[in-house]
């Protein structure tokens, strides 16, 4: 491997995740992979094909970008690509010549997607994003009128492909309330415009939370992102499925392993420091393993004297300040460990493991952020 450190990904993880998701949703739920974020650091280059050869056949994405480069990773003609966020100009005319669905959430975007759809001569996919009480994007019940009238006098160029909504927080019961109230206003809305003559292809209002937790939104579509990835939303998402199900062992499994080499390895005396500054004072003859992994490739500066890996199967300790480049770690414990030995951050090693979370607890990061800030330029390949 040319970089200092590789990510794996597992093709029968994701399998399995996707049978788990399969069965939670039943057939008739079509279920969008959310690959925004870099497929959540995975890679969407590495992770679309992986995904295509489990069976999905709907990506979702935050921007135009995203969308081409997920097009350009696929390889099934009938993959199914929808563009959540950004998208803007010319950016418009690609995404409906090439058959791109998009979400809509503002007047302007609606008439230009109808400018740009009489210019490609294709009819512009639509998502209508309706705003139930996340106050974030999404038109609110006033504007509906006016996008009623388009969409019934240009149904030729504005294809109503969806109805949809966010929820503000499904991860936590501390949501709950403003959840039953963002669900009621979408089935209000939903039934508004089915008064007008109005129906979507599609209905859908989930992400990975709220499809767990809360059955209904399940509708026509879920948009799941971190389950498919083997993580759950938050502890609570967990517990609330254990208790559901009775299933107290969990059936996700990590798609991500992140995994480096030694180094080098050398010996410290007692009493002389270790690394920049004075962070870390040897009390006793040690051993040291460097690491060739730091803040620039994703392993924070703030796991400086606390973080873990795996070597020989055993956790060992960070030593000293996180550098940019490089770590320190404890060997003392460890027999012959010598110059490239691997050296597990994220995943599994003999009987041992370190999960995202644990990694993310001494850093503050939820696995969304964790995962997402690792470096494109870290090597990514797909292991069974």
């Amino acid at each position: 491997m040319l970089t200092t450190s590789k990510i794996e990904i597992s093709k029968c993880a994701l399998e399995n995740n996707l049978r788990f998701l399969k069965k939670q949703m039943g057939d008739e739920v079509l279920v969008s992979s959310v690959v925004k974020g870099h497929a959540y650091g995975h890679s969407i280059e590495k992770f679309v094909p992986l995904a295509e050869a489990c069976g999905v056949q709907h990506f979702s994405v935050f921007d135009a970008s995203e969308a081409y480069r997920v097009k350009m990773a696929a390889s099934n003609p009938q993959t199914d690509i929808m563009i959540m966020g950004m998208i803007d100009g010319s950016q418009l005319e690609w995404a409906i010549e090439n058959g791109i669905s998009f979400f809509n959430f503002e007047l302007k975007r609606l008439e230009e997607a109808l400018e740009a759809s009489r210019k490609v001569g294709r009819p512009a996919r639509l998502h209508i994003e309706l705003e139930t009480g996340m106050n974030r994007t999404g038109f609110g019940s006033y504007q509906l009128p006016e996008v009623a009238h388009l969409l019934k006098t240009h149904p030729e160029q504005l294809r109503f492909e969806g109805l949809c909504t966010h929820f503000a927080g499904a991860e936590s019961i501390a949501n709950y309330v403003r959840i039953k109230a963002q669900r009621k206003a979408f089935n209000h809305l939903y039934k508004w415009f089915k008064g007008q003559g109005l129906a979507p292809k599609l209905r859908h209002t989930a992400c990975s939370a709220a499809a767990m937790r809360y059955p209904p939104t399940r509708m026509d579509m879920v948009r799941i992102g971190i389950l498919q990835y083997g993580f759950w939303p938050s502890r609570e998402t967990f517990i609330d499925f254990s208790i559901r199900s009775g299933q107290t062992e969990d059936p996700l499994q990590r798609l991500v392993a992140w995994k480096s080499k030694v180094m080098d390895v050398k010996k410290v005396k007692t009493g002389e420091y270790v690394g920049y500054g004075t962070s870390y004072l040897a009390n006793e003859a040690m051993e040291i393993a460097i690491v060739p992994i730091g803040y620039a490739h994703g392993f924070s500066r703030s796991l400086s004297n606390q973080g873990r890996v795996l070597i020989h199967g055993k956790r060992v300790a960070v030593i000293g300040m996180v550098n940019m480049n490089m770590i320190c770690v404890d060997i003392s414990q460890l027999d012959g460990v010598e110059r490239g030995d691997e050296v597990v951050m994220i995943g599994r090693q003999g009987d041992m493991e370190l999960s995202v979370s644990s990694f993310g607890e001494f850093s503050e990061q939820v696995n969304y952020e964790l995962l997402t800030r690792l470096p494109l330029d870290i090597q990514r390949q797909v292991v069974e």
